[in-house]
């Protein structure tokens, strides 16, 4: 499983990286990586389709997207794991209320 650490993704979000959040709606909505799309680790198996090759996943702490990135690679899709999750965002998060 490949993986990055906040810091790396900081620097490829400069690339207009795919980054998707795997935590549930709610927990997206209070506060998120900006840039990143929400689709619940409990939607994955029906929503496959939308994920890209390459994608960088990310939750809160680190295990729902390990967890997620191990089921894309076993369904041939790469991704990447992003370390620490929200955790370890320095800035500011986004959520509905900005």
């Amino acid at each position: 499983m490949r993986t990055i650490t906040m810091q790396e993704l900081i620097e490829v979000m400069k690339d207009k990286a795919d980054i998707i959040d795997v935590r549930e709606a709610y927990e997206y909505e209070a506060g998120h990586v900006p840039t990143a799309r929400n689709l619940p680790m409990s939607e994955f198996e029906n929503r496959i389709a939308e994920v890209n090759v390459g994608s960088y996943i990310i939750c809160q702490s680190g295990a729902r997207s390990a967890q997620v990135t191990q089921w894309l690679a076993a369904n041939n899709i790469d991704a990447i794991n992003v370390l620490g999750g929200t955790n370890a965002w320095d800035g500011c998060l986004a959520s509905k209320e900005n």
